[in-house]
């Protein structure tokens, strides 16, 4: 017979969430009673395993004064201790719940504190250490006391500790531990790092201190008044001064007020004054409910137009301050984004206030997930083990009680991807008794049984489409509730593709209430090897890779081209019209706000420059209205054969709290006259001597007729092109679909396509070079024709193509690409911009005339991959030639090839070459999400087909 010996680190593999901790309460950032911030630096010592050292450091502080320093908030692993672990789903350690493995990193952390010289007395009330999130495991001793443990690495802490406190030398030594069972019930899409990443803060708690509070503010939208409680576990008063409102805690006042919206983010003044304390409030007055299927804010049904935020630094890991948590939120506000989903654990508490203040919806999702049960079919899933269930509760309570006082948050989520069980029932139950005036969210409770909202992740069109028809089936519960993407539209790399036909099914159906993006921002790390590190970086033993890089924001936040589409698609304002009519139709979009805090531009464009503008006076609309307008006329002389359009936008009246007056909140171009097509007499005929066919200004090689200047400007390797760098989403993800076209791309060889030359003719008026271009161990291809004309000036060139055997898949694209001299810089053209562009990701696509350098046409994805293509392009110009197209075309240009770009898997592999690569495609394949959500669309598959296409080269001038 053998036992198990019982150690003092057995509270490591406890699935008990700890002891010591007092209960949760309510967060709140401002009170008269005194506080002191522990963040900071402490001293710091790494071992390899729970148990190496033993706990004779925290009596005193001593031993650690030759120890290694960290910054508190911080992760030890990004400040040279150890490395960081990425995996999507999978456990980086053997699945043996609650058991960890015995090479467990521990960091034992030191700090040695005064109070300082205002501080209270020490016998005047108490005092509570307040940790607001640690990973994944810590035990707490307190001038050599051993004051608790505690797991649960998202939520908060506190300990009783006024007793232990003296006015100098006090010392905090904190052990954490990087596994731990709570480890089980944190397997989160992210990094594992492990330490002190949030707050820690010393609170004095006077006698007679509010304790927790629970701020009830409803509104009634038949009335337009608002009901004050709060209910206080210490008796008070309440004042709001702006209501007039003066009561005792318990008791109820009514008011005329202003309801809190994500979009009118009304707050409140008042105070909570107990005997020993005051509390600043911040009150919003907003009704939630679930009412005929759907969720109703304030008596109206909304629409989430949001993204999924993980808290991220590309420096400090999950360790955010507050002035990066408010750049999230503006960048948000001014892209239109009106809602977070907190994935997948409750934010710093910080990041709800501004959420207040700025105006976002919030669900709010604990610090839940055990996707990595998955691989057993779920078989021994804490959420379905009654052992675990006191964890579960705890987590659930920490995250109400914290957050409850917060407007913005008007769902609760009980977690995300941890299967389905009694825990998830017990954590329902206990929330709705709590908090009976919030909706309650699980995506992974298809039968709705606890929950209010109909949720799914990464669900098609057709099945949105569907859904919202109610076609879709599922209980009679689930037929009657509103419908969610909790996660759609993969934002890793090049994409997402399909929002603006996601958006036109939301805005169709009463049903679906919108969705959120999977996610805000890339989790790349800073390293000075690759730009932006990601998962196997750091020689982890299981990673996956890129996935961690799947944000609208790149690491630095610089916004991705996704945010850009994001916003055009979800504007709150509607501009359509009749552009040769000179009328726009504008539609408020918005739930409640009406269209005062907005103005109205128009300008008349000629071939992409602003010919006349002015401002434009439309009705102040009220939600949901619309009115048609006149536009102005527009001038006399255009010149014959010039494109002219009318761009409407609608931007800021004012300076507001988070964008400057006449930032751009939506717009709509309306045409009036298309371009008049280039066009080339075939007057000049080719030449040929010397081994050199000249042809108008052109030179070619006689024997292979490939093209070598147009007049002074040097042009090397022009051939079809149909390879691009493959994107995230072109690769796809197994689980999605079987047909992953990056992968079939590759299997079929388009990346190493063979030209063979079949003909070079010269006749009176054109040179015709025929060829075949072909993948090696493949009978299919497609053969190309080159059919050159010139009037001596200009050279047209016309690409016929066919295709030739069975062709199973679409291409990359379909274009021609060519060299120019690397001193090719500056970038010109007429067409769509400034940003990038695809097939089913063009909605922001602004068609205007546009100035660029070569390397500010890259978009710089953390993994390379196909990216910078304009669209529409009527003409470009670089490197002195002007390139026109019938019909328009797509444009890119680097300095690097496609196989280049291609191989490289960090920023840092792209060198820069002596020569810019330019592709001009006819077609390009949509990019979709398929990283983790639905491929493109068919209608954005470039099928392949016979195709004719023309561009007219003259030189620049």
């Amino acid at each position: 017979m053998s036992f198990r010996t019982t150690t003092a680190i057995d509270y490591v593999e406890d699935v008990s969430p700890g002891s010591g901790a007092l209960p949760p309460r309510s967060w709140y950032a401002s009170s008269d009673a005194k506080s002191l911030s522990l963040n900071g630096t402490w001293r710091f010592r790494l071992s390899q395993a729970a148990d190496a050292e033993d706990d004779s450091f925290a009596a005193d502080g001593r031993e650690s004064g030759d120890w290694a320093e960290v910054a508190v908030p911080g992760h030890w692993v990004l400040q040279g201790h150890g490395s960081p672990i990425y995996t999507n789903h999978l456990y980086p350690f053997p699945v043996d719940p609650p058991r960890v493995p015995t090479e467990n990193p521990t960091g034992d952390h030191v700090r040695v504190f005064d109070l300082p010289a205002d501080w209270p007395d020490l016998t005047d009330g108490g005092a509570v250490l307040r940790f607001d999130g640690v990973e994944s495991c810590a035990r707490v001793w307190l001038n050599g006391t051993d004051v608790g443990e505690f797991k649960g690495s998202r939520l908060p802490h506190e300990f009783a500790v006024g007793h232990l406190l003296k006015p100098a030398g006090n010392v905090l030594a904190v052990r954490v531990h990087q596994w731990s069972a709570g480890s089980y019930l944190e397997d989160q899409d992210q990094w594992w790092l492990p330490g002190i990443f949030r707050d820690v803060t010393l609170l004095h708690r006077p006698a007679g201190s509010a304790l927790d509070f629970f701020v009830h503010a409803s509104y009634d939208h038949t009335t337009g008044q608002g009901t004050l409680r709060v209910d206080s576990d210490v008796d008070g008063r309440v004042t709001v001064p702006d209501l007039g409102i003066d009561i005792a805690t318990g008791e109820a006042a009514t008011a005329t007020v202003r309801p809190w919206t994500a979009e009118t983010p009304k707050l409140y003044d008042g105070v909570l004054a107990t005997e020993g304390e005051r509390v600043r409030l911040r009150i919003g007055f907003r009704t939630v409910a679930l009412e005929d299927g759907l969720i109703k804010v304030n008596g109206r049904p909304i629409l989430f137009k949001g993204v999924n935020r993980h808290e991220w630094h590309p420096e400090k890991g999950r360790a955010l301050d507050l002035a990066t948590m408010r750049e999230d939120v503006l960048l948000m506000k001014r892209h239109n984004v009106n809602a977070v989903r907190t994935s997948h654990y409750p934010p710093h508490p910080a990041f709800l206030d501004l959420c207040d203040e700025y105006g976002l919806w919030v669900i709010d999702e604990c610090d839940l997930e055990t996707h990595g049960f998955v691989e057993q079919d779920w078989r021994d899933n804490p959420v379905d083990d009654d052992r675990w269930t006191p964890a579960l509760l705890d987590r659930a309570a920490r995250m109400v009680e914290r957050d409850k006082n917060h407007p913005s948050v008007i769902v609760w989520s009980l977690g995300n991807e941890a299967g389905t069980g009694r825990g998830l029932t017990a954590m329902a139950e206990w929330i709705r008794g709590r908090d009976a005036s919030r909706l309650l969210h699980y995506e992974g409770d298809p039968d709705c049984r606890d929950t209010d909202v109909y949720s799914r992740m990464y669900a098609s069109h057709e099945e949105v489409e569907r859904i919202g028809r109610r076609l879709d089936g599922g209980t009679h519960k689930r037929r009657g509730l509103p419908f969610i993407l909790c996660e759609y539209a993969h934002a890793m790399g090049n994409g997402p593709g399909g929002l603006a036909d996601y958006q036109r099914i939301f805005e169709a159906h009463e049903r679906l209430q919108g969705a959120f993006v999977w996610e805000w921002i890339d989790h790349g790390i800073e390293d000075d090897r690759h730009g932006f590190a990601y998962g196997g970086d750091f020689g982890e033993e299981l990673h996956d890779g890129n996935f961690v890089c799947d944000g609208l924001v790149f690491p630095d936040r610089t916004p991705s081209p996704g945010l850009v589409e994001y916003k055009k698609v979800i504007e709150p304002v509607a501009i359509e019209g009749d552009g040769p009519r000179g009328t726009v139709r504008v539609t408020n979009k918005q739930d409640f706000a009406d269209l005062s805090a907005l103005r109205f531009e128009w300008a008349f464009q000629v071939d992409g420059e602003t010919a006349e503008s002015g401002g434009l006076s439309v009705p102040v609309l009220a939600a949901g209205g619309s009115a048609e307008v006149k536009l102005p006329e527009p001038p006399a002389e255009v010149p014959p054969g010039a494109e002219t359009a009318w761009t409407v936008r609608a931007v800021l009246a004012e300076d507001t709290a988070w964008a400057g007056r006449g930032h751009v909140v939506a717009w709509g171009r309306l045409p009036v006259a298309a371009r008049a097509v280039p066009s080339v007499a075939a007057t000049d005929g080719p030449v040929v001597a010397d081994g050199v066919i000249t042809l108008g200004p052109a030179a070619f090689d006689a024997r292979t007729g490939a093209l070598r200047s147009i007049g002074s400007v040097p042009v090397t390797g022009l051939r079809l092109d149909v390879w691009r760098a493959p994107t995230d989403n072109d690769d796809g993800a197994p689980w999605q679909s079987d047909v992953r076209h990056g992968l079939l791309w590759r299997k079929l060889g388009l990346h190493r396509m063979r030209h063979r030359l079949d003909a070079v003719e010269t006749g009176d008026d054109a040179l015709t070079v025929r060829t075949r271009v072909a993948p090696a161990a493949w009978e299919l291809g497609l053969s190309t024709v080159y059919r050159w004309t010139s009037d001596g000036n200009r050279l047209r060139l016309t690409v016929s193509v066919a295709p030739e055997g069975d062709w199973t898949v679409p291409l990359p694209r379909l274009g021609v690409r060519f060299g120019l001299p690397g001193s090719a810089d500056a970038v010109r053209w007429f067409g769509g911009g400034p940003g990038e562009a695809y097939p089913d990701s063009r909605t922001a696509s602004m068609v205007g005339s546009w100035r660029s350098t070569v390397d500010d046409l890259q978009t710089p994805y953390v993994r390379p991959q196909e990216n910078g293509a304009r669209a529409d392009v009527r003409w470009a110009e670089l490197g002195g030639l002007r390139v026109e197209g019938d019909p328009v075309f797509w444009f890119t240009a680097r300095r690097w090839t496609t196989e280049q770009l291609d191989a490289a898997r960090h920023r840092t592999d792209l060198v820069p070459g002596e020569t810019v690569w330019v592709n001009l495609d006819h077609g390009q394949h949509g990019v979709g999400s398929q990283s983790c959500g639905p491929g493109p669309l068919p209608r954005y598959f470039l099928t392949v087909a016979p195709a004719e296409f023309s561009f007219v080269f003259s030189t620049a001038g």
